[in-house]
């Protein structure tokens, strides 16, 4: 049961928990007018211990008129009930930052839990022994309060909850916003205080790149292990595919070369392909490279293969082939899939659509293995090759 009583205490006698010390003096400076000039409309609210619940600023007021002694309401009831009323009190100021609402708002959910306080929102909330207490603030009237939504609030409370030490501290010295911060708390622990070190330093002054190159990191750091990439290259396994092949098909004839009718290199069918094994990691990139008429191969290939259809990318070129009656066919696809759980090491203007220009029968642009050298990492392998790339080892008869 909580009850009031009314008493005037002597102003030095009572006590401020540090959860009360935050202070904005300029509210201190217009509560302090309003006193002087009409009085102390609402008294303080104290325990009977003197420690005091609500109204930090009315009691800097009145100490900053020189009071002796101030009008107080007495709380009594038990400690949880007091730390409640604390709470909701602080929950209501709108000078707080996004974790230290959650913080309030977390530990106000623990106290009802130990209360044993739940109930439907906007209802009575029934007591362990089936009696009803007087209705509590729910998190959706606390929201409203403060005037922010029940999501935002959810937010908060996800910060306080998933953000290190080191983290909070980063973010509120350094003013992160709630879309970072929110970024950061879904990090794991370690690289979290990676970054609130790189945050404290000035080292990331773009977070959004921060949290990018942080996460690149760590997956470059594992695809490289020393020992790891030793047994890769023993077993002839890779963490990239690229592999261009050679589909069955024939050389339309033409004027300028009439003795021409077969391709230059050997071909293979759609069941010789299917047979080959990839040498793939257990969380492996793949790129497919075909043209339109093979690309229902190609999805057939992959799935047989046993990787999984993610997307398609495509190669803009100046200019192709085309039938009389057809569109002209100016573009190539490089399909992605993937097996496992591969991860880029940056998605920054990560784009599945590129201009290239051409530069030979069958070569692939320079550009789509720039992009993949920089999006992945590990041990990267180019099947049937027409060319060296660098930074893949070469697989096939054609590389020059």
């Amino acid at each position: 049961m909580t009850e009031l009583e009314n008493w005037t205490v002597d102003i030095d006698d009572i006590i401020v928990p540090q959860l009360r010390r935050t202070l904005i003096q300029t509210k201190v400076d217009e509560l302090a007018a309003s006193i002087r000039e009409i009085g102390l409309l609402h008294p303080i609210t104290i325990t009977s211990d003197n420690i005091l619940v609500a109204g930090a600023h009315r009691l800097e007021a009145c100490k900053q008129l020189l009071w002796q002694d101030i009008p107080c309401a007495v709380l009594s009831c038990d400690n949880l009930r007091v730390e409640l009323a604390e709470i909701d009190e602080n929950l209501i100021r709108n000078d707080l930052d996004a974790i230290s609402i959650g913080e309030l708002a977390l530990r106000r959910d623990d106290i009802l839990d130990a209360l044993g306080l739940r109930a439907k929102v906007g209802q009575g909330r029934p007591l362990k022994n089936g009696a009803e207490s007087a209705p509590l603030k729910t998190t959706e009237s606390v929201a409203k309060e403060i005037g922010v939504s029940t999501r935002v609030l959810q937010e908060s409370k996800q910060l306080a909850k998933n953000l290190t030490p080191e983290a909070k501290q980063a973010v509120r010295e350094n003013d992160l916003t709630k879309t970072d911060a929110l970024k950061l708390s879904r990090l794991e622990p370690e690289k979290q205080n990676v970054l609130a070190d790189k945050i404290a330093s000035g080292e990331a002054k773009d977070f959004p790149d921060a949290v990018r190159q942080v996460k690149r990191n760590e997956v470059i750091k594992q695809l490289d292990d020393i020992a790891v990439r030793e047994v890769k290259q023993a077993q002839g396994l890779y963490d990239v595919i690229v592999i261009d092949p050679p589909w069955p098909m024939k050389k339309i004839e033409r004027d300028l070369y009439p003795e021409q009718v077969e391709f230059d290199y050997p071909t293979m069918t759609e069941e010789e392909l299917a047979e080959m094994t990839l040498p793939c990691c257990d969380d492996c990139h793949l790129w497919v490279w075909t043209t339109q008429k093979f690309l229902p191969m190609a999805l057939r290939l992959i799935e047989h293969w046993g990787f999984s259809y993610v997307c398609t990318f495509v190669w803009h070129k100046n200019g192709g082939f085309q039938v009389t009656g057809l569109p002209q066919y100016n573009c190539e696809f490089a399909v992605y899939a993937h097996k496992g759980n591969p991860k880029f090491i940056d998605t920054k203007a990560f784009f599945t659509c590129f201009e290239a220009k051409r530069s030979g029968h069958s070569v692939k642009p320079d550009e789509f293995y720039d992009m993949v050298r920089r999006v992945t990492g590990g041990r990267k392998v180019d099947m049937f090759s027409r060319r060296e790339i660098e930074e893949f080892d070469s697989h096939g008869n054609e590389a020059q």
